[in-house]
């Protein structure tokens, strides 16, 4: 959460090798992209529009803020202006009465270009480092040093990952978030190139797919060569706190293990909705979001330690090995964003999977509160941990007798999804969508809503699975106990 205090003690220590000011009163200046490539391949940095050299908060036209925001977002965005693109905004605050935006650039893992030029940030300048191939080169090692995600293994192949399968989605997912993105045009090779999954190793010259695309991709047997540890244990402890209630142990890629996991927290938690900027919103499942991508995302893969998701009967803990940059409980009001894995960070925003570096705390602590009306808790240390509370006796609306069917808690849809489940357990979700004239995603949100309040429960593999469908008094059972 940015702070009045934090950008004016940012404005008190002046510029420097972390520090911009740009005054941009009316509209932005060409050399803002040097320095957000220059941070980005150094140590990362806070860039402040409408402010002085001297540090002095001149504010930005507050006509013109909207216009300077989108331009800066679209460029950074764009993979054709800056490359790798960053997921980034410009923030409001009013200093003093002035209108200041703010902007924090995390470093990342990959080499960052604006407009064919690579900058490199020394003291409280940016340096074009273009033709300088032996900076480049101890640009290119510092990274790659520091990111395990970049290691490259020469001997794995396109037949060692799942593209066939999951690119089709991926592409999807893309377009979903932005029907203009280029991932919807370019092949499969090309989108790996891109994204940065396939890359040449500096030190050794060899060319290959990294850690990074085959956790995004890979087979089980090829993920347990770049990944020997890797491993994802969800567990239910509400009944047998000693044991389990119920475990998913999931080892596929990221990509599909990231509905693995969501379905789990589904599975022994209950839907909450809000009506936010007028969508009927389940803030359960934005929770359940920032909970999964950090555990896939934000890990250190080269430990052998596994990540855990336990749901309790009083709170959901998420844990997995870091690299701790301030070790120590989060606070909302002064956190720097910090990418443990980039590649894979920017992968996930890519495909709607995470949010924005840096707003995914913002929302967990705001969606939380709405949830259970508690804050989350956010531990950094050899051992990331969040805590997200569950209060039990917010989890069944306020308004719904205790002894009212659970078929009362449908809306219509949801009853004819429902309908012809019962009518054909074995039904597809591309079959419900198509008898029901209905998007998938209209489709998907009411299974998880069935299934949420324990209506129904899959019973098998995807492919190969069924639906069972449970009685009104078990399931008013099961969302009441879980």
């Amino acid at each position: 959460m940015l702070t009045v205090e934090h950008i004016k003690k940012i404005l008190a220590e002046g510029e420097g090798l972390t520090v911009e000011f740009k005054k941009c009163e009316n509209a932005l200046s060409k050399s803002i992209y040097e320095t957000v490539c220059s941070f980005a391949n150094r140590y990362g940095g806070s860039i402040l529009l409408g402010v002085s050299d001297d540090g002095e908060a001149l504010g930005v036209s507050p006509e013109a803020a909207g216009a300077i925001k989108k331009d800066f977002a679209n460029t950074v965005n764009n993979p054709q202006k800056m490359a790798p693109p960053l997921f980034l905004t410009l923030d409001e605050i009013e200093i003093d009465g002035k209108l200041v935006l703010y902007a924090y650039i995390p470093r990342t893992s990959q080499i960052q270009m604006t407009a064919g030029r690579i900058y490199d940030r020394n003291e409280d300048g940016d340096y074009d480092v273009t033709g300088s191939t032996e900076l480049i080169a101890q640009m290119s090692i510092r990274k790659s040093n520091e990111y395990t995600e970049r290691k490259v293994f020469p001997f794995a192949r396109e037949e060692h990952l799942k593209l066939a399968e999951l690119m089709p989605i991926v592409r999807q997912r893309a377009l979903n978030r932005d029907h203009e993105h280029p991932w919807g045009d370019m092949a499969d090779m090309e989108i790996m190139r891109s994204a940065g999954l396939y890359e040449e190793d500096t030190t050794t010259g060899v060319k290959g797919f990294n850690r990074a695309a085959l956790l995004l991709f890979g087979r089980d047997e090829i993920i347990q060569q770049a990944a020997p540890g890797y491993v994802t244990d969800c567990l239910l402890r509400v009944e047998n706190v000693d044991r389990y209630d119920d475990r998913l142990r999931v080892e596929s890629n990221l990509i599909e293990a990231f509905g693995q996991i969501m379905g789990f927290i589904a599975k022994h938690t209950w839907n909450r909705f809000f009506l936010i900027d007028n969508l009927n919103v389940n803030v359960r499942d934005f929770i359940a979001k920032e909970i999964v991508s950090n555990v896939l995302v934000h890990r250190e893969f080269s430990s052998a330690h596994p990540a855990r998701v336990i749901v309790e009967k009083g709170r959901i803990l998420a844990e997995n090995w870091n690299r701790p940059l301030s070790p120590g409980r989060i606070d909302p009001d002064n956190f720097k964003p910090y990418p443990k894995n980039p590649i894979l960070a920017r992968f996930f925003v890519n495909i709607g999977y995470a949010d924005t570096l840096g707003s995914g705390v913002r929302n967990l602590y705001k969606y939380t509160q709405m949830y259970s009306g508690k804050e989350p808790e956010l531990i950094e240390g050899d051992m990331f941990q969040a805590i997200i509370p569950l209060n039990r006796t917010q989890d069944v609306p306020n308004d719904v007798p205790i002894n009212v069917p659970i078929n009362v808690l449908i809306n219509a849809t949801e009853k004819e999804v429902l309908d012809l489940i019962t009518e054909n357990p074995k039904i597809t979700y591309a079959a419900l969508a198509e008898r029901l004239s209905l998007s998938s995603r209209t489709i998907q949100r009411s299974i998880a809503k069935l299934q949420g309040i324990g209506h129904i429960r899959r019973e098998g593999s995807r492919k190969s699975g069924y639906w069972e469908i449970i009685s009104d008094d078990s399931a008013e059972q099961y969302v009441r106990n879980v």
